[in-house]
């Protein structure tokens, strides 16, 4: 079941507010709640300090788990999928303020970026000076954040919609490659090639990077290795975790502990933004 996010304030339009930084937090209580496609005129950083967000653009799907934030440019259309008692910050950047990526990315964010998106929703609007001097060093420090990994890149093609959609949906479906063939009446070959065309990824990968995704929001939202392994169709914990840490580099509960800490800086799966 899922609910609308509601949001502290009401009426309130960022595109027409002229601060370079205004920042946002949106706890979120009881049942997963969402903010339906829409877009602004600034850039929008949306930060977990607790529970996960799943962010949908038309060209993929991002994963927000604790401690990091996913970043998206000024004029994008995008909903965002928050989990169930998930605590979130929005961050809206006028664009011309920063220099972030054209396009969608998930950042680590460091102890020092997450005191100041907290303090920075805390500042009352007559704290004029030093919201001032926090926005400064938070726009001088966010292009320094490593980017992770966590994304599924998704094609307006129909028939990879239609995959796409039904693995999100129901991400144990174990059907081969040329099971999906035949439902979408390609070739085995035709439909590898389509996918490494519109995606950058072979079929298996794509897969699962869907299940990276769908493992790191509902082990934020509290589910144990056991329930997410079984939920996403492997035949052991022991495949699960091996995957998993294959994939990032650590097993799932390290994996989650070293997000919540300091953000990596050599990591396979992350890189500068700049």
């Amino acid at each position: 079941m899922r609910q609308p996010l509601r949001f502290p304030w009401s009426n309130l339009d960022v595109d027409d507010r002229s601060a370079p930084v205004i920042a946002v937090r949106v706890d979120v209580t009881g049942t997963r709640a969402e903010v339906p496609d829409h877009q602004h005129r600034k850039g929008q950083l949306i930060f977990a300090l607790g529970g996960g967000v799943t962010c949908r653009v038309p060209s993929g799907l991002w994963m927000v788990p604790p401690h990091c934030a996913v970043w998206v440019p000024g004029g994008m259309k995008h909903s965002n999928l928050a989990t169930a008692n998930a605590r979130l910050f929005f961050v809206y950047i006028e664009p011309e303020m920063i220099e972030l990526p054209d396009r969608c990315c998930t950042l680590s964010i460091s102890p020092l970026l997450r005191e100041l998106i907290v303090d920075l929703s805390d500042q009352a609007a007559d704290d004029g000076a030093r919201r001032d001097l926090l926005a400064t060093v938070l726009l001088r420090e966010l292009p320094r954040m490593p980017v992770q990994q966590l994304h599924l890149p998704l094609s307006p093609e129909p028939r990879l919609k239609r995959i796409a959609k039904a693995l999100a949906e129901d991400p144990s479906d174990r059907r081969t490659l040329a099971e999906w063939a035949k439902r979408v009446a390609l070739s085995e070959s035709s439909l590898a090639r389509l996918i490494v065309r519109e995606t950058g990824l072979s079929f298996g990968r794509w897969r699962q990077q869907l299940h990276l995704i769908v493992a790191i929001r509902e082990l934020t939202s509290g589910a144990s290795v056991q329930q997410v392994s079984a939920d996403l169709g492997y035949d052991s914990v022991a495949a699960f975790i091996t995957m998993f840490k294959k994939a990032l580099g650590k097993p799932p509960a390290k994996y989650l502990a070293s997000i919540a800490q300091d953000p990596p800086t050599n990591s396979a799966t992350s890189s500068r933004t700049s």
